[in-house]
């Protein structure tokens, strides 16, 4: 259970109404002690807090993750 979830930025999701795509920073993800994570998720409904889909991403795998996101576009 995680102790903190900060939203970072709040994207509209293209192609939806009300989705949005949700950047956070997470604190203790998997419980104290735990490193902190990147977080992002997909919430059709437009609730950053509660996302449909998420994917948490280690802070050390920040840089190689978004070179790759960039080589696709």
């Amino acid at each position: 259970m995680s102790s903190g979830v900060t939203v970072i930025k709040e994207i509209p999701l293209d192609g939806t109404k009300k989705g949005i795509v949700s950047i956070s920073k997470v604190d203790e993800p998997y419980g104290v002690g735990s490193d902190s994570v990147a977080s992002i998720g997909i919430s059709l409904s437009g609730d950053a807090k509660n996302p449909e889909w998420k994917v948490h991403i280690p802070m050390g795998n920040i840089d190689a993750v978004v070179e790759a996101l960039k080589s696709i576009k």
